[in-house]
């Protein structure tokens, strides 16, 4: 919705507006084209209906989170619970990204990391003709959001992680090529998830992972 709007101010040439400030709507009237002018009345009515949207869509989105932690505070021995609370004491990972992991992935029964990887559609799909073997890119036939999950994971990792050993892995291999970091990030992102699979089934704590507090 954000990008919507600023897609609308963008072609009519405003580009420093943030459509997304509580106070917005209540500015439309003074905002001026390059030209001087006011919004075209249906470009500001397009804006004021998108806000509203806005904000419903963030007050549902509020209701969801709420309705979650108090399932989380409610059981939080259960299972499935259990593992999302494991997983959000990781650094960098957080409550919402342990709670889809959990539910689409981590608390299934799969019986070994291969099938991990497929589940999460971040494993190669080979080109093979004879001795020769050539990849196509991602299968993409697994879960998309565990796969966009992890891959938003991975690059957090990056950045919170400097420590662990599957972040230094990728900085051995990816070095200074743009092309190298993007197809090694999938790498990182497969071999993350099977790390967390072994965490929250086997405690397996992966290696030089850094978390909230003490365990």
């Amino acid at each position: 919705m954000i990008n919507r709007m600023k897609s609308t101010l963008a072609r009519l040439g405003i580009r420093v507006f943030k459509p997304d400030l509580k106070k917005a709507a209540g500015r439309l009237d003074d905002l001026r084209l390059p030209t001087g002018e006011t919004l075209p009345p249906n470009a500001r009515a397009e804006l004021r209906r998108d806000m509203a949207l806005l904000r419903m869509l963030k007050k549902q989105i509020e209701e969801i989170k709420d309705a979650r932690d108090t399932r989380l505070a409610e059981a939080p021995d259960e299972t499935p619970h259990a593992m999302v609370r494991t997983l959000a004491g990781i650094c960098g990972l957080g409550v919402e990204t342990a709670d889809l992991l959990v539910s689409e992935a981590l608390s299934r029964d799969l019986p070994d990391r291969r099938p991990v990887a497929r589940y999460g559609g971040l494993t190669g799909s080979p080109d093979e003709s004879g001795a020769r073997r050539r990849e196509r890119g991602l299968a993409r036939a697994g879960n998309a959001r565990v796969r966009h999950g992890m891959i938003q994971l991975a690059w957090r990792f990056l950045w919170h992680q400097p420590d662990c050993a599957l972040v230094q892995w990728y900085r051995e291999r990816a070095g200074a090529d743009r092309n190298a970091r993007k197809k090694l990030i999938v790498a990182l992102a497969r071999k993350l998830l099977i790390a967390l699979w072994r965490f929250v089934t086997q405690g397996l704590v992966p290696e030089g992972v850094v978390f909230h507090h003490a365990r």
